[in-house]
């Protein structure tokens, strides 16, 4: 068949599919950007291959196997009672359990988290590991809360959602807004229901079933995704200026592992702005935002005036000159303008920590300029694949050492780009990272879902 041909018929099944996507889903814009972003990528590869149309295999994908919405009744501790409304989405469980985080924040929708899981789904087939998507959450907000009233939160939302999970079926994670803290909460409630002790839940404490280096993953492994892309082209971080966004997990351990690797990372920030510290966020000064952030519970502008950086109050920081970039604090934080930007100041490589962190416009100008750009299904898929290895921990009744683990996690991040590399490989300078994990999660997912039949 034709290139031409071939690209006729991509673009009819595109736009077929894409107008009975946003039908069906009316007003859900982040799912909605979540999938164009995969499928622009995938009708391409798959329009010379009927089996996929037939079957409707793209179709399925983007249908959740199910959603459950439940309300979760709570009191503060001044004896009123609160109403929240939780959620879980089961997206497809072709591979394995559904594995996905569970969010607690007052954006948590309907729509971001189809989004998510959807991303999910493919992040999980790219790390090798058996488990299929899903997301859960509620639009509770843990901040200013005491730990009774989370705990009380926790316990309230656990005893409708453990109906619809277990170590076989469905196994939640943290994710923003739900920490050690509240898995604790989470799995004593789920042990006190079932009074099963089993692997239900990943991102535990070490005391009951927790892995090594979860806290970690995330952070190392969109590192270690920079630095295999950097590496295909005889490069490395060492001596790169980067620029991080966010002040959380992902973006703390991020910058610890640039620094080791001889990175200098310049940039961090929160909900109130960000910081520029030309010197650089040493070891010493990233122990301060540590604390500053997990312990004081304070802003990032504290750093400012702690180190004498500069603090920019209500701006985001990809006006800084950098050559690399990992936005780590939130979806859509890179709108198309600051693409532009960053590429016109001479940025080289993205490698995404938060979960969709850039725009489609964004994406497509990072593509369009050939410049190393990891999405997050790719880059940020470190921390889902050791709570993978927790989970077989838990079912072995076994735990791997840190050395194990950081080997293990080092393996899967390479596997990942090399599959990147394999199906994204334009040229013999250029590889279109974005379709490579696009087209790499898809095919294993979707011959999954071909030999089970029509489900």
């Amino acid at each position: 068949m034709s290139k031409k041909v071939t690209s006729a018929k991509s673009k009819e099944y595109m736009e077929r599919f894409y107008s009975g996507l946003q039908r069906r889903n009316p007003g859900e814009t982040e799912f909605h950007q979540a999938v164009y972003e995969v499928a622009t990528s995938v009708f391409p590869y798959i329009a010379d291959k009927p089996h996929y149309h037939e079957k409707q295999i793209l179709e399925r994908m983007a249908e959740p196997d199910r959603v459950i919405i439940f309300r979760v009744v709570w009191e503060d501790d001044e004896g009123n009672v609160r109403v929240n409304r939780g959620y879980r989405v089961q997206n497809n469980n072709a591979i394995g359990p559904y594995k996905g985080g569970l969010r607690f924040h007052p954006n948590v929708t309907l729509s971001v988290l189809k989004f998510l899981a959807f991303e999910q789904t493919f992040k999980n087939s790219l790390t090798g590991l058996p488990m299929g998507g899903g997301k859960g959450g509620a639009d509770f907000n843990p901040k200013g809360k005491s730990d009774a009233e989370v705990m009380r939160f926790c316990q309230a939302f656990m005893s409708e959602l453990y109906k619809h999970i277990g170590p076989d079926m469905d196994v939640p994670a943290g994710d923003i807004g739900v920490g050690a803290r509240e898995i604790g909460f989470l799995f004593g409630q789920y042990k006190r229901l079932t009074t099963q002790f089993v692997g239900v839940l990943t991102g535990k404490g070490l005391e009951f079933g927790g892995s090594l280096i979860r806290t970690e993953a995330t952070g190392y492994g969109t590192v270690y995704m920079m630095e295999s892309m950097l590496a295909l082209k005889n490069d490395a971080i060492e001596g790169k200026t980067c620029v991080v966004s966010g002040s959380g997990n992902v973006a703390t351990y991020a910058v610890e592992k640039v620094n080791h690797l001889g990175g200098k990372v310049v940039t961090m920030s929160d909900s109130s702005g960000f910081i520029h510290d030309p010197d650089g966020i040493d070891a010493e000064k990233l122990a301060y935002i540590v604390d500053l952030k997990t312990v004081r519970r304070g802003r990032i502008s504290e750093y400012a005036d702690r180190f004498n950086a500069t603090f920019h109050q209500g701006q985001r920081p990809w006006s800084v000159a950098c050559d690399l970039v990992f936005p780590c604090a939130t979806q859509n934080e890179i709108n198309s303008e600051e693409a532009h930007t960053l590429i016109s100041n001479g940025c080289i490589g993205v490698s995404e920590g938060a979960n969709m962190p850039t725009e489609q416009a964004g994406v497509d100008a990072f593509v369009e300029a050939k410049i190393l750009f990891a999405p997050s299904k790719a880059a940020n898929a470190g921390g889902v694949a050791v709570s993978g290895l927790e989970m077989s921990q838990n079912s072995g009744r076994i735990s791997w050492s840190e050395e194990d683990l950081q080997g293990l996690l080092r393996k899967t991040m390479t596997d990942i780009h090399d599959q990147c590399v394999e199906f994204g490989r334009e040229s013999d300078d250029y590889v279109n990272y974005l379709k490579g994990a696009n087209v790499a999660g898809f095919v294993k997912v979707a011959d999954a879902m071909l030999a089970y039949g029509v489900l």
